[in-house]
């Protein structure tokens, strides 16, 4: 197969664009960030169908792994700014890939998806504009491309790894929790998480049989407490996690909730509702039954740059 991976200068993408070759897959890259080994320079926010077109020519599939941050606060009304960033560059580059005759599609999702689907009750995308773009860019992609390009959709929850330089954008604030005197202490509650590298390698799998299912990805279910005693561990600074009152997680983000309310901002994931999620378990099953170890030291290994 060929295989185009846009968001390859990524840390998932990077793995996804490794597996591929290591299958003996050809790979073109495209990224909005310059990285050694992107072919092509291109911001998917914009880019047009027939902008598209000529780069998707030629190739079996397409991979889009690209995100958005769901915590930045934003003035109000945020639906069409994650609209924009989620949901229309994955129409457009499913439209285009349908007209130049691909065969497959892979998206890398949240696997809030998946609880919204599994838990109606919690009503996740009424209450968070990230779920809702979430579920419509699964949707809406799959109707542009159409019966003859199927598209999984692959749903992440926390991924662990790098890739060069790479790291997951949450890393950093809880690497530099982790190596400080303050105390670790935690909710109940917990979430699903994988290592990058298993992510790349289902992608990869349901590229190779044209999947167009919904795939919920973890490789372990880890209680918050687990979570942050192993990261803690990493960057050599092991010690007692404590626990935090679910009283306290509401009263602290329901006042978050209120004050981005006031200022005229809101967040893809409502923090009203938030405290919620954390204290439920964001867990998937079943889960591949690998380890987290090596991905995990990889994330927290060295101390985050300056920067």
């Amino acid at each position: 197969m060929r295989i185009l991976v846009v968001g390859g200068s990524g840390l998932i993408g990077a793995h996804v664009v490794d597996v591929l070759r290591e299958r003996g897959h050809a790979v073109t890259t495209l990224a909005r960030t310059a990285q050694p080994g992107i072919d092509h320079l291109v911001d998917v926010a914009s880019a047009s169908v027939d902008e598209l077109r000529p780069l998707l020519a030629g190739h079996d599939g397409v991979v889009y792994a690209t995100r958005t941050d769901e915590q930045r606060p934003l003035r109000k009304p945020i639906y069409p700014v994650f609209r924009r960033d989620n949901v229309e560059p994955v129409v457009r580059l499913f439209t285009a890939a349908r007209h130049e005759g691909l065969t497959r599609g892979v998206v890398m999702g949240s696997y809030y998806t998946y609880h919204d689907r599994l838990h109606p009750q919690w009503r996740l995308a009424a209450r968070h504009t990230y779920v809702r773009c979430r579920v419509e860019q699964a949707r809406e992609g799959r109707a542009a491309a159409g019966p003859g390009l199927p598209v999984a959709v692959l749903e992440l929850p926390f991924v662990f790894g790098r890739a060069g330089d790479r790291l997951p954008n949450w890393s950093g604030p809880l690497d530099r929790w982790a190596r400080s005197r303050s105390p670790l202490v935690v909710p109940v509650g917990g979430t699903a998480a994988a290592s990058a590298r298993s992510v790349a390698d289902i992608a990869v799998e349901a590229l190779e049989h044209a999947s167009g299912e919904d795939i919920p990805v973890a490789d372990e279910n880890l209680t918050w407490n687990d979570m942050i005693a192993r990261i803690a561990e990493a960057v050599g600074r092991p010690r007692r996690v404590g626990r935090l009152p679910a009283g306290a997680v509401r009263a602290a983000l329901g006042g978050g909730g209120m004050l981005q309310s006031l200022g005229g901002k809101e967040s893809g994931m409502n923090p009203t509702y938030l405290a919620n999620l954390l204290l439920a378990e964001l867990f998937i099953e079943p889960t591949t039954g690998r380890s987290l170890g090596s991905a995990l030291r990889e994330t927290f290994s060295d101390p985050p740059s300056a920067a």
